[in-house]
């Protein structure tokens, strides 16, 4: 039988600079669950670090958790990247830094960079800013992160600043993506008439939460049959999905 998992696949914390301080791993997954949400992914800016501490929190409150980040390309363009395991991610985030460019961050102009543990304690500071551009353009970094098994797709495909669109001017056809993400979810019927290549495709829409109360409500699902349930079988039918391989 299909049984809904609502989700929100786009979550700043706290290590994203432009991302209100009270996005902790516990706040963070803490709303998750009082607004019904089963399936949340962590997508800081150019970093997964803070993916260990989000693992513990949603793990505290029965909530399914996604490694993932919100890469920038050298076009500037934003990408979601999203892992199957912490183990992934980590390794990703380790191999990320020599495509940084590195310039110190300064926290009264753009914000501080905490890295935190399962209690909310700050661990450590992120030194450079996280929200440049990497060195990598698109087809660059949809080669490179899929020696880490990723998912890769375009984030807020529908929203003016740092969407696939709005920056290229056309959705291109080439990677050729198996998904695609939405802010609004008003838009997406008109966007498949402007680009028919996302008839084809499997929809995410999903919050790029920098705050607390802007995680998405308990609104998109996705619908899964699951004989064994465990947090493990869950991810696996969500990147599958997102894969375009059970639509």
């Amino acid at each position: 039988m299909l049984e809904k998992y609502y989700y929100d696949l786009h979550i700043h914390s706290c290590l994203s600079p432009c991302a209100d301080e009270d996005m902790t791993p516990n706040n963070i997954a803490g709303m998750a669950a009082i607004k019904g949400l089963q399936i949340l992914a962590l997508t800081d800016h150019n970093s997964c670090k803070n993916c260990p501490a989000f693992f513990d929190a949603c793990k505290k409150n029965g909530i399914i958790p996604i490694a993932g980040a919100e890469v920038t390309t050298a076009e500037d363009v934003h990408m979601i990247c999203l892992f199957p395991t912490l183990e992934d991610a980590m390794n990703f985030d380790s191999a990320l830094e020599s495509y940084k460019i590195p310039y110190k961050n300064d926290p009264e102009v753009y914000g501080e960079q905490l890295i935190l543990d399962s209690n909310d304690e700050v661990i450590g500071v992120e030194e450079n800013l996280l929200v440049n551009a990497t060195v990598l353009d698109i087809d660059s970094l949809y080669s490179f992160v899929r020696d880490f098994n990723a998912l890769i797709y375009p984030a807020h495909i529908d929203r003016e600043a740092n969407g696939i669109v709005s920056v290229l001017g056309t959705l291109p056809q080439e990677p050729d993506f198996s998904s695609y993400e939405f802010h609004f979810s008003d838009k997406i019927e008109e966007y498949k008439e402007r680009f028919s290549t996302l008839k084809q495709k499997p929809i995410v829409v999903s919050s790029d939460a920098h705050f607390l109360w802007d995680i998405n409500e308990a609104d998109n699902a996705f619908e899964f049959s699951i004989e064994n349930y465990s947090s493990k079988a869950v991810r696996e039918c969500v990147f599958s999905y997102l894969n375009g391989e059970n639509k």
